[in-house]
């Protein structure tokens, strides 16, 4: 990583300090490449903590790993951040349904989010964060024992750490086993199932996640994300 708010993020979290994500996206894109593509490319795999400096994170949404498609016209769906594709490409289901929670929650039923690259909600201080950073084309998890979670893992435990007031949003059961590297007394970890079509209905929708944050953030002076 390169830039000053990346050396913030390498000055503050340990392993990052060390170099070894580095070390993991050479090996992500070299040998654990097996002959397929690696996505996001190689370029877009630090975007998160890029778009996102360490003193400016306010709120954190945890994803698995990244979109394993490509799409005919724009090329990999997949771009460093959780959950967001890359403009012109269709909203997936689950974005889809984040979306229709924000119109429904924070926008009374009006249509206003539709712009599936969420750099919007990374330059206000949301860090889209994926547990795994790469994954081959086409097969899901198949990056998850690289050793990226330590990296992510670390990630969080310093941001609950040195950083006050943060919101942790962790959405469904592999989200929610990161609860315990968060101090729940500085922070507030919200829960629901996830987004994905299969639970959307089983406390995603409907929850007010977004509101919820957004309160708290104000509650403790802090400018609220305009979703």
């Amino acid at each position: 990583m390169n830039g000053d708010q990346e050396v913030l993020w390498e000055e503050a979290v340990p392993l990052l300090k060390q170099g070894y994500h580095r070390t993991l996206r050479d090996t992500a894109y070299g040998q654990e490449a097996h002959g397929r593509e690696v996505y996001p490319p190689r370029g877009q795999v630090f975007n998160a903590m890029r778009l996102t400096s360490f003193n400016t994170v306010k709120v954190v949404i945890l994803g698995q790993d990244p979109y394993i498609n490509k799409h005919l016209k724009h090329g990999p769906e997949a771009h460093g951040l959780s959950f967001s594709v890359r403009k012109g490409i269709p909203a997936p289901p689950s974005l889809q349904n984040i979306f229709s929670e924000i119109d429904r929650s924070v926008y009374s039923g009006r249509k206003k989010s539709v712009d599936t690259d969420l750099t919007r909600w990374a330059l206000q201080g949301v860090l889209l964060l994926n547990a795994t950073l790469t994954v081959r084309a086409g097969q899901s998890n198949s990056h998850a024992r690289l050793g990226w979670q330590r990296v992510t893992d670390n990630i969080i435990e310093t941001l609950s750490q040195k950083r006050n007031h943060l919101v942790f949003m962790l959405w469904g059961a592999f989200a929610q086993k990161k609860s315990a590297l968060i101090d729940h007394a500085r922070h507030l970890v919200l829960k629901t199932s996830h987004p994905s079509p299969l639970s959307a209905h089983r406390g995603f929708l409907g929850s007010g996640i977004f509101v919820t944050c957004n309160s708290y953030l104000v509650e403790h002076g802090i400018t609220p994300i305009e979703w």
